[in-house]
Formats: C-alpha cells, sequence, structure tokens
C-alpha cells in the first residue's frame, strides 16, 4: 500500500513539476515584466587572408590570438622578381617619353639650317649642270662637242633638278615637323606601357599582405618559405567588429520584435555583466531550431533567426560563447538617424 501511494505521489511531482516548467516557458515574457529573453551564440564573420599572386614567403608577422588593425603588415612575399619587372617597365615609359617629347618638340632649328643648306647646294649643282648642258648643246650644234657629251650633260642637268625639288621637301617636312599620326602612335604606345608599368606596381604592392579590418588571427597557414597561390589562404582573420549574437525566436513572439530595438546581452563567462546591444536583423524565413542551440519552445517548432549586434569595447566576447539576450518589449520605436549604441552611452 505504502509503495502504491508513494508511485502515486512521485508521478505527481512529476506532473506538476512538467506542468510549471510549460507555465515558466510559455508565460515567461510576463514573468520578466515584458522583456523577451533568447538564447544564442556570439558570432562573427570570419575571412581567408591570401595573396593575390604566387611567390614564396618571406616573412609572417603575426601569430594565432594575436589582435591586428585594419590596413597593419601580416605577411610579405619575396619582391626580387616583382621589383625587377617594375624597374624594367620604368625604364620603359621613361624611353617612350623622351620619343613623344621629341615628337612634340618638332624639328631642331639646326636641322632645319641644314636642310636649307643642302636645297642651296642642290640648286647650286642644278645651275651648274644647265650651263655645262648649254655650253656643250652649242658646241654640238657647230660640231664641236660630240653627241654622246652633250646627252650626258642633259641627263645630269635633269638630275641636279631633282635633287633639288628633293632638297626642297626635305626642307618643307623639317619645317611642318612629325606627322600628327606618329604623334598619335607614339602617345598610345607610351599609354600601352604606362599601364604596363602600373601592373608591375600593382603585382609588387600585392606582394604584401594587409589586414582588410580589426579582428583577430584564428589560424596561421602558411609559413616562410612556402609557395602562396591565391587559393592557398595565409591567415584566417575573425572580424571583431561589427559583433553579434545568433540567436532564435519563436514565431508566437516575432510580432513584438523589430530592427533597432535595444537589447542587453548576458553570458555565463561574467555572471551578472551586461553589455549593450540592438536587434539588427530579422530573418524573413523560418528554419528548425538549430540543436547547438538552446530556446524556449520546443525543437521541432519553427523559428526565426535573429542577429543582435553588441558592444564589446573590452574585448571579453569570443566567438562561440553562449549568451543570453534581455529585449525589452515595452520600447518606443528607435527614431532613423540615431547614432550606434555603442557611442556616448
Amino acid at each position: 500500500m505504502n509503495k502504491k501511494v508513494l508511485r502515486i505521489s512521485i508521478v505527481l511531482l512529476l506532473v506538476v513539476g512538467a506542468l510549471g516548467i510549460w507555465l515558466w516557458h510559455d508565460h515567461g515574457e510576463r514573468a520578466t515584466g515584458g522583456d523577451l529573453h533568447l538564447y544564442g551564440n556570439v558570432d562573427t564573420r570570419e575571412v581567408e587572408l591570401a595573396f593575390n599572386d604566387s611567390e614564396r614567403v618571406a616573412s609572417m608577422l603575426v601569430q594565432e590570438g594575436d589582435r591586428v588593425h585594419k590596413g597593419q603588415l601580416l605577411a610579405q612575399l619575396e619582391t626580387t622578381g616583382f621589383q625587377a619587372v617594375a624597374d624594367r617597365s620604368a625604364a620603359q615609359v621613361e624611353a617612350q617619353q623622351a620619343i613623344v617629347d621629341r615628337l612634340l618638340a618638332g624639328t631642331r632649328p639646326e636641322d632645319i639650317r641644314k636642310a636649307r643648306a643642302d636645297m642651296a647646294a642642290a640648286e647650286a649643282q642644278a645651275e651648274d649642270a644647265r650651263r655645262t648642258y648649254q655650253r656643250l648643246h652649242k658646241l654640238s650644234m657647230q660640231d664641236l662637242a660630240s653627241k654622246e657629251q652633250t646627252d650626258n650633260a642633259e641627263t645630269a642637268a635633269k638630275a641636279a633638278r631633282e635633287r633639288v625639288k628633293a632638297a626642297t621637301e626635305m626642307l618643307n617636312l623639317a619645317i611642318q615637323g612629325p606627322r600628327q599620326e606618329d604623334i598619335t602612335a607614339a602617345k598610345a604606345e607610351l599609354k600601352a606601357d604606362q599601364a604596363q608599368l602600373a601592373l608591375a606596381k600593382y603585382n609588387l604592392a600585392n606582394a604584401s599582405l594587409y589586414a582588410p579590418a580589426d579582428g583577430v588571427i584564428r589560424n596561421r597557414i602558411l609559413e616562410p618559405g612556402d609557395m602562396a597561390s591565391p587559393l592557398r589562404p595565409a591567415y584566417t582573420l575573425a572580424i571583431t567588429d561589427p559583433l553579434w549574437v545568433r540567436a532564435y525566436v519563436p514565431e508566437k513572439s516575432l510580432g513584438k520584435l523589430r530592427s533597432g530595438m535595444r537589447a542587453e546581452v548576458e553570458t555565463d563567462s561574467f555572471p551578472g555583466k551586461r553589455y549593450r546591444g540592438w536587434v539588427g536583423f530579422i530573418s524573413p524565413t523560418a528554419e528548425f531550431t538549430p540543436q547547438s542551440v538552446q530556446t524556449e519552445e520546443l525543437r521541432t517548432q519553427l523559428v526565426y533567426q535573429v542577429r543582435v549586434f553588441v558592444c564589446n569595447p573590452q574585448g571579453e566576447l569570443r566567438l562561440g560563447m553562449p549568451a543570453t539576450v534581455y529585449i525589452p518589449l515595452n520600447q518606443p520605436p528607435r527614431k532613423s538617424g540615431r547614432s550606434d549604441p555603442c557611442q556616448g552611452r
């Protein structure tokens, strides 16, 4: 009889306990004065940092766990080859620039004077050849000169006249200067050389790996002497700003949330200490609750992911740390254009 009563008492206690837990789960918001409690984990973005070219690693400057700042130098490749290509491209640009400058400057005054002198000499020779031909022509009319001599003199006079024409054209070309087509082609060649130099400098700059944002080095993958490539990361960087808690809210509480709502975050690592935050993202699609997250509802129910951005000025929050989010439901709508809650509060 006593055993039967004991069994009944145990069953009643279990039923009452389960009922109490259900009531606490179902009416938790009332018990906390209108606060919504969410449970999740601290999350952030990760970036795999790789060099943009293939070369031997010269130095790796940070270790796992090091905090780095945006723009900080993290690693360096061997630069001998990159520097040689850049120097060669710079020399090509300098040589082509000289050609363009020469064409734009036009013909030198000395060259023009020389062309004038050549034309004057050609005219003098032509005049001499003309007189020689006239004398021989008169002598041939008197049979004092052979026909062959006369023909040779005539041919020499014609050749002298043509040399005068050639010298005149050379003088005109010297005065006019280079053709516009030659200048355009030289400028195009200079532009191509400058682009090649810019590419060489870009490749040289890419031999240095810099942090794209503030964060913490999670993995150091390469070492000095390794062959780097764009497909082989050198580091894994966890970005510490922004930092958020990835939590899940059941469908019946979804209508009580809106973006920008003020929130507070607490962790087991620092009991009683709360961090300021705000609701930054509410997923538009439902999903089943992940097994790694504890919520106040049954795991078979659909939930919506929520990102609660959190201030972490002391750097105490770590990736994956379990966290509890407290969101007051009786707060006014957040005004547009309001400053970051981490600033000035």
